[in-house]
């Protein structure tokens, strides 16, 4: 037999290499890495923290600048009044418009309709297992996620176009209130002349009328409206003399003073 031939050599990995026994199972550092990897702490979590302080810092100048509409406290006598939902609920709100979905078919607005939208939502993982992750070669749940997304859009894009938007703000805008003594003269006066049945019994406006505690008028200015009319409200409603159409305009002039 020659030299060299017929010889095999055998590795066992159960063998450890000299270095590797004095040194410890630590995985490799991050600088082999450039690029791909980080520390989570600090690196990766303390930017985290830094684009959450902006977009919490952002919120809170939006909040400062545009503070929330609030509308005045909720009338159950108020039948002229129409709801109107955030946003996020608007396509719901105008699902129920549809003779399908509203009247005696309302159950099937509100709950049949999206119960199936959300159990579709919740089968998701069931109805498309496939690998992929790019949307061309998953048509099934692109489909619907597309359908959902149209659906979604067309009906909010109809229910804030169909919406009276000039009278919700006139109906839940918020109006100053005093407190009234219903036994003065000057009440009496209001409420021989019909101005409660347009402006209510406590001046807050009602029926298209505004209110009249606060409005900023002198007591000539409110005379002379009470007179001669002013937009829907005709001349000549006044019926009293001078003297009454005097401590009436007064006592309205000084209402939420």
């Amino acid at each position: 037999m020659h030299r060299g031939k017929g010889m095999k050599f055998v590795g066992d990995s159960r063998v450890l290499a000299p270095e590797a026994r004095t040194k410890k199972n630590i995985p490799k550092d991050y600088s082999e890495y450039p690029g791909k990897t980080e520390a989570f702490w600090p690196n990766f979590l303390l930017k985290e923290w830094l684009v959450g302080a902006v977009f919490l810092v952002g919120i809170l100048c939006l909040t400062v600048a545009h503070p929330s509409p609030l509308e005045r406290i909720a009338d159950p006598s108020d039948t002229g009044y129409v709801p109107m939902p955030d946003w996020y609920f608007l396509f719901l709100y105008q699902l129920l418009k549809y003779e399908f979905a509203a009247g005696p078919y309302t159950v099937v607005g509100a709950m049949v309709i999206p119960g199936l939208a959300f159990g579709a939502l919740l089968l998701a993982p069931f109805l498309d297992r496939g690998p992929e992750r790019r949307p061309s070669k998953r048509p099934l749940a692109t489909g619907f996620m597309l359908l959902a997304i149209a659906g979604i859009t067309y009906l909010t894009w109809e229910g804030a176009s169909n919406h009276d938007w000039e009278a919700a703000k006139e109906y839940g805008k918020i109006v100053a209130t005093a407190d009234i003594d219903k036994t003065t003269e000057e009440y009496k006066i209001a409420s021989d002349n019909t101005c409660l049945s347009c402006h209510g019994d406590a001046f807050q406006g009602g029926a298209g009328a505004p209110t009249l505690v606060g409005t900023g008028l002198s007591a000539d200015e409110i005379a002379k409206i009470a007179k001669e009319g002013v937009g829907t409200m005709p001349p000549g409603v006044f019926k009293g003399d001078d003297e009454q159409l005097k401590k009436l305009s007064e006592y309205i002039a000084n209402l939420g003073k």
